[in-house]
């Protein structure tokens, strides 16, 4: 919890203001049923009708003067529980930040939208009660007590019964609760990932209509989490008519003594109405702390799932002293890597080769085998299981990680835009580059042509991951804001699937021109893309099964003799 408390560190001038201003609300209210048994009992029984005038106007100066205390209590809470929320939902987006793929893989992406959305906020709610409820039920509670005990000992024996009881209705709730709103949270995360799964996926459902499946599978989760809050509720609900019972007894019970009280000339009218008063207030009290009750059973779930967010340390870390790159040769020793360590069968597999500065190498193989995982290794999105990745002679974890990644472009398969304008997408690679360089990097990815058919040219409107382009564009605008980079090694994870062959010549054309003093790593499915490259890779199971040029291994790998004669023909390799 000390991780989740230090977010109210800012605020914490509000924190204690806001109390103090509902302090101020409650002993107000306590003030009121006394004056008023002051009127009946005094002013009203004796006719002076000056005390009834001044007690009335007291009350009305007490009145505003809580009411001055209730709203600034409500005003300055308000503003500590939003800017705390907002320290902490910043807090965890910057961990989050950290994380490499494997903490991101193990608590889920849904997961981690509803912990920033859903949990912040109801931290958000429970801090704004607890400077407003959890301040005025006590006060209201215990300053009840002391008043009615003060008017009257005899009937204060009503509060001995009521109050243990109530006591135990509520921890009994609780305790078969708390469990019932974690599980809540977890199918908040479910219902999130099927609608984030729809949105992402809605062309596919569309295309193969699948809108009634999918209206299923929503209800299935939606219904889910219903059932899950209901039961929640309903236990907790139960609550309520017990409190009820109580106040109905207590009353019924301040009634009766108080009445015989007030026959055998012990007490007054007026401060029977007072007592009156001041048990509504208590049990008033004991209902705000059954309601907040119900909000710290959330709370409480909400709070450790956030801080599981910002306990958990990323398994990918700069090293204590970080070396320098020397220069751009990558190579890969007996590398094997799992993507838990539970694996019993890694998902690659001793994989050893070296890339030159200057050389474009080559990567194919079928789907699964791993392809796709060997380039991650490069900038660190994954760390190896055994062996080492190293650039320049240095293994990458010895490298700084913001450092190693500035050195290193990634194009993947599936092109992300972000919304804005083109400009800013193509800003992304290079932060400060002149617009020269950036229209030089839509030249080379063969992206100008659409471009500058655009009403707004560099500044036209992007949606929402690209939707406003198509396949083939963003991933020509994805090549460009990899080139406005000028990386020293580029990965391009088969980013030209979605061009037509006569861009794609173009486009190797424009890399070879490209290729300098790093690495270009290509990942292709089609031979007419890697055929010229210094290094192919032959990828199978997760392990190299050849390596050499296009002509070597035309000779002597069945593999890729195999992937050759499926593309161009027997005639190929004869």
């Amino acid at each position: 919890m000390r991780k989740i408390i230090k977010y109210i560190n800012g605020s914490w001038p509000l924190v204690f203001l806001a109390p103090l201003l509902m302090v101020l609300e409650v002993m107000c209210d306590l003030m009121q049923p006394t004056l008023m048994s002051e009127i009946v009992d005094v002013g009203i029984a004796s006719g002076e009708i000056s005390l009834v005038w001044s007690t009335g106007l007291k009350m009305l100066g007490v009145a505003l003067l809580g009411i001055i205390g209730g709203a600034g209590c409500t005003i300055l809470s308000s503003k500590a529980s939003f800017d705390s929320a907002a320290r902490l939902r910043q807090g965890m987006f910057d961990k989050i930040q950290t994380f490499s793929f494997k903490e991101i893989d193990k608590l889920q992406t849904s997961s981690l939208i509803t912990r920033l959305t859903n949990d912040v906020t109801i931290l958000q709610q429970t801090l704004r009660a607890v400077l407003c409820m959890m301040v005025r039920a006590p006060l209201s509670c215990i300053g009840g007590l002391v008043m009615a005990v003060a008017i009257s000992r005899e009937l204060s024996v009503i509060f001995v019964v009521a109050m243990p009881v109530l006591a135990i209705a509520v921890i009994f709730v609780a305790l078969r609760t708390f469990p019932m709103f974690a599980k809540m949270q977890q199918k908040i995360d479910r219902v999130n990932t099927v609608m984030r799964e729809n949105l992402l996926g809605v062309r596919v459902i569309k295309a193969f209509v699948g809108q009634e499946k999918e209206k299923q599978r929503f209800q299935g989760a939606n219904e889910d989490l219903m059932n899950w809050a209901l039961q929640a509720m309903n236990r907790m609900i139960v609550l309520m008519p017990i409190v009820t019972a109580v106040m109905n007894f207590s009353v019924v019970a301040l009634l009766w003594f108080g009445g015989n009280l007030v026959n055998a000339g012990r007490l007054e009218v007026g401060k029977i109405m007072a007592f009156m008063t001041y048990l509504m207030q208590v049990l008033s009290s004991l209902m705000m702390a059954v309601m907040m009750m119900m909000q710290f059973s959330r709370a409480k779930v909400a709070a450790d799932r956030c801080a599981e967010v910002l306990n958990t340390e990323p398994s990918i870390a700069d090293p204590a002293q970080p070396k320098d790159v020397k220069d751009f040769t990558v190579r890969f020793d007996h590398v094997n890597f799992s993507y838990n360590d539970t694996d019993p069968e890694p998902v690659l597999k001793d994989i050893t080769f070296t890339a030159k500065p200057g050389q474009r190498v080559g990567i194919i193989g079928n789907t699964g085998s791993g392809k796709s995982t060997l380039v991650s290794l490069i900038p660190r999105l994954y760390d190896v299981t055994d062996g080492s990745v190293s650039i320049g002679g240095t293994d990458v974890r010895d490298l700084d990680m913001d450092a190693l990644r500035r050195h290193i472009g990634v194009v993947l398969q599936e092109s992300t835009l972000f919304s804005g304008d083109i400009e800013s997408n193509l800003r992304w690679g290079g932060e400060n580059c002149a617009e020269e360089r950036l229209r030089s990097a839509l030249d080379d990815a063969q992206a100008t042509e659409f471009v500058s058919k655009l009403p707004d040219g560099l500044h036209a409107v992007v949606e929402q991951r690209g939707k406003n382009f198509s396949g083939g564009q963003k991933q020509r605008l994805s090549i460009a804001r990899t080139f406005a980079k000028e990386p020293d090694i580029l990965i391009l994870d088969d980013s030209t699937s979605a061009v037509d062959t006569e861009t794609e010549a173009k486009l190797q054309q424009a890399l070879r021109r490209r290729v300098g003093r790093g690495v270009t790593f290509v990942i292709a499915q089609r031979i007419s893309a890697i055929a010229d490259s210094d290094l192919i890779l032959v990828m199978e199971d997760g392990a190299i099964v050849g390596q050499g040029t296009h002509q070597e291994l035309i000779r002597n790998n069945e593999v890729y003799r195999g992937i050759v004669a499926s593309q161009w023909g027997e005639e190929a390799i004869a």
